[in-house]
C-alpha cells in the first residue's frame, strides 16, 4: 500500500502519550500509533459519512 505524508501539530501531552505507548511496546512507531487511531476513527465515523454523502447525492 502506498502511503502518502501528513503533517500535523498536536499538543505536548499527546506527542508524550503516544512515545510512551511506543516505548511500552504497544506499537512500533509513533507513526504507528497514529495510523492505528486514524483507522479506528476511520472505520467508526467513516460509514455515516458516506451514507450523508450518498443522500446528499441523491437528493440533487
Amino acid at each position: 500500500m502506498k502511503m502518502e505524508r501528513v503533517t500535523i501539530r498536536l499538543p505536548k501531552q499527546q506527542v508524550d502519550m503516544l512515545e510512551k505507548l511506543v516505548n511500552a511496546g504497544e506499537f512500533p512507531t509513533i507513526s504507528e500509533a497514529v495510523r492505528y487511531a486514524v483507522r479506528e476513527f476511520v472505520e467508526k465515523h467513516g460509514s455515516r459519512i458516506i451514507k450523508e454523502s450518498d443522500q446528499v447525492s441523491f437528493n440533487v
